[in-house]
């Protein structure tokens, strides 16, 4: 299932405050891919928080991406299905 990210914010500890096609918010834990070619090389707070939506996905300089079904099956939802923020609980 293809759904495009629609904006996307860095935020600490280098999670991804995604939002998609679908309205879905969710957020993508990053640093496991971080470990690994070519995504090492946004792995600093400067270079990672340079992230904007392109095409769909979600992109740096540098044309280093993460495909929009990886940060969809791989993220959290951050509201749950009463619509709060998860943040709360």
């Amino acid at each position: 299932m293809l759904i495009d990210v629609i904006s996307v914010r860095a935020l600490p500890e280098f999670q991804l405050d995604l939002e998609f096609k679908n309205g879905e918010r969710r957020k993508f834990d990053m640093r496991p891919l971080l470990l690994m070619k070519p995504w090492n090389r946004v792995a600093t707070p400067v270079l990672f928080e340079r992230v904007r939506v392109d095409y769909g996905t979600v992109v740096w300089p540098g044309e280093i991406d993460v495909a929009p079904e990886t940060l969809y099956e791989d993220s959290v939802p951050l509201f749950d299905n009463r619509g709060h923020d998860t943040k709360e609980q």
